[in-house]
């Protein structure tokens, strides 16, 4: 199986954290060198293993937004 090339680009903010220390978050990444997409997963805590996860667009992220801001929480 081929090695998955990644790269944090920018931290936007940790969601939650369990006990074991790993952390929910959503960062700016690059996969395989390219263009970094909005990504939430978890990640172990010195960020050598990573949970699964979902990337979204700028576009994407954007309509996400967009849906969120309509729930009445």
């Amino acid at each position: 199986m081929a090695e998955i090339k990644f790269e944090i680009t920018k931290k936007l903010g940790i969601i939650s954290e369990s006990s074991k220390g790993w952390t929910k978050e959503l960062n700016m990444v690059s996969w395989n060198d390219k263009e970094p997409k909005f990504d939430i997963r978890e990640w172990s805590p010195d960020y050598t293993r990573m949970g699964k996860g979902v990337t979204f667009s700028q576009e994407e992220f954007l309509k996400l937004k967009e849906i969120i801001s309509t729930i009445d929480i």
